[in-house]
């Protein structure tokens, strides 16, 4: 996912999510270096090894995307030979038609994130535009929480299911997979180094998650979907990290 280059932009001098949002979207949101840049993240993804991308609102974001980032990122994507698997990106009543748009001209139709305001009305312009809605767990402790807002989305929403987020709230996260069997469409596979905050990223083994097996219920229960390689460190740039997590799912899945 585009989102482990968060610190990018602060030159992995990172103090907290929101100081690497802001640069990022600051240093992408120029039309005249859009292409250069983005460019740059699908050529590191495909040299890590990838097929498929994340894009992260940041480097894509509805509020500020006009139809040439949107053609410039398109371009990238072909000249690298990757296909997008969602478009991760806070949606709210002002910009869901415009995400929508956006993972349709990306060719997906998930769209992994948070969300405020209406659920009903949100889940109309999705549905209208045939777009999933997959909503990424961050503050909800456990599947239920999850299960109740994927259900207000009245067949317009699904789960994103983030295994670092459900180990930071002290739940197990191949668990969780279980309990949201039929929900889940979409993956983020993370591993964090402890309970609690502040939510810090590592090298799958390194931390509390038990990855392999997400995978293994990931399996069980038959999802079919995406599985995302997620790290997003603050002060160092994951390559060489997200170089052997990619091998190891490899494995895993074969």
């Amino acid at each position: 996912m585009s989102a482990n280059e968060v610190a990018r932009e602060t030159g992995w001098a990172m103090h907290g999510w929101g100081h690497g949002d802001r640069a990022t979207n600051e240093a992408f949101r120029p039309l005249e270096t859009y292409a250069e840049l983005f460019d740059g993240v699908c050529a590191r993804a495909r040299a890590l090894g990838f097929g498929a991308i994340d894009v992260w609102g940041a480097h894509l974001n509805p509020e500020w995307a006009t139809d040439e980032h949107v053609e410039a990122a398109r371009a990238a994507l072909e000249r690298h030979g990757l296909r997008v698997t969602s478009l991760a990106t806070w949606v709210g009543p002002g910009n869901a038609r415009r995400t929508c748009e956006l993972a349709l001209a990306l060719g997906t139709d998930v769209v992994g994130a948070g969300f405020s305001g209406d659920a009903h009305a949100l889940a109309a312009t999705f549905r209208r535009h045939r777009v999933r809605l997959a909503v990424e767990n961050h503050p909800e402790r456990t599947p239920a929480e999850l299960r109740e807002k994927v259900v207000r989305g009245g067949g317009a929403f699904g789960a994103t299911v983030d295994t670092g987020w459900w180990a930071t709230h002290g739940y197990d996260a191949a668990q969780a997979i279980r309990e949201l069997d039929g929900q889940i469409a979409h993956v983020h596979l993370k591993d964090v180094l402890h309970v609690g905050e502040p939510h810090e990223t590592c090298r799958w083994g390194d931390g509390i998650v038990d990855v392999e097996a997400c995978v293994l219920a990931l399996r069980e229960i038959g999802y079919a979907g995406a599985i995302s390689v997620e790290h997003e460190p603050e002060t160092f740039d994951p390559s060489d990290d997200l170089r052997a997590m990619r091998l190891q799912l490899e494995r895993w899945l074969s």
